[in-house]
């Protein structure tokens, strides 16, 4: 008996035609920003053709988001904004929208480190556990290294095309170097005044532990290898800034949460680098046993 495969429903069609062809366009349409920047003719109708190509694509995801958006309002029952979000999720898949997302809270960091307006979201009673100076000399090292390479090629390079893309790419490279030092700066770790745990990395990560969660929590300085927040296969995820962790979080039951480009995960154990590990051991201590000691 032959199984012929299942049908697919057209709007899922249509959805997987639309992603593919936005990946398919965005370098074209790189290519004709970076030739116009460097002067370079570009024909008229390759232009026209490659916006109307745009255009198209781009009609054709606000139908399906609009499809999407009356079916979780219908029959999901969901709220505008709930109902939004989802539709954007049925399209949009999560590495897109974690690093578009991580692009927009990159520029609030950098803005908010430039105004100093202080830590983002440290509440009255909270303790912000700094972790940034751990990398500050090798951020800084890299964007050293990011500047003299954006001059040298400016004088090496004859050709004034690639002379531009280079320029393009060079300027932007420093600029995220230093935006994402300044988002972890501006989004420490976070110890809750009712003794919760909120865990970050600039604004890649963000992991928050309620304190009923937290079993136990000691000075541990560990020289992890592997990827942020990456779980083992014993259940311990490491968030390491300078190649080392100083305090070890053990926890009741797993936590939940979501990785840079968006995969799910959950650990048992939490080690992360904090500038004053004592500091954080204590406070973490002191209010996890204030909030379970009975009332008088």
């Amino acid at each position: 008996m032959i199984v012929l495969p299942k049908a697919e429903c057209p709007v899922t069609v249509l959805r997987r035609i639309i992603r593919w062809s936005f990946v398919a366009l965005l370098p074209a349409e790189l290519v004709i920003v970076l030739c116009v920047a460097g002067g370079v003719a570009v024909p008229r109708p390759a232009r026209l053709g490659l916006e109307l190509a745009v255009l198209s694509i781009v009609f054709a995801a606000t139908a399906v988001l609009s499809a999407d958006y009356r079916r979780h309002r219908g029959a999901g029952g969901h709220a505008p904004r709930a109902a939004l979000t989802a539709a954007v999720a049925d399209t949009v898949p999560a590495p897109v929208r974690k690093l578009t997302a991580h692009e927009l809270f990159l520029s609030t960091s950098f803005l908010r480190w430039v105004t100093r307006r202080g830590p983002h979201q440290v509440g009255d009673g909270d303790l912000a556990v700094p972790y940034a100076p751990g990398q500050t000399m090798v951020m800084y090292g890299f964007l050293f290294a990011s500047v003299i390479e954006t001059v040298a090629l400016a004088f090496l390079i004859p050709w004034p095309t690639v002379h531009a893309v280079l320029l393009v790419v060079d300027i932007w490279g420093c600029y995220f170097i230093l935006a994402l030092h300044a988002s972890c700066i501006v989004r420490p770790h976070v110890i809750g005044a009712d003794g919760s745990l909120r865990l970050r990395y600039g604004a890649l990560l963000d992991i928050r532990i309620p304190a009923d969660r937290i079993a136990a929590v000691r000075l541990d300085r560990k020289y992890p290898e592997g990827k942020l927040a990456a779980v083992g296969a014993d259940g311990v995820a490491d968030l390491a800034v300078g190649g080392q962790t100083t305090v070890t979080v053990e926890l009741v039951e797993p936590v939940p949460y979501v990785r840079a480009l968006g995969a799910p995960a959950e650990a048992r154990v939490l080690r992360f680098y904090a500038e004053d590990p004592a500091a954080a051991v204590t406070a973490l201590r002191t209010r996890d046993l204030g909030d379970r000691s009975p009332a008088v």
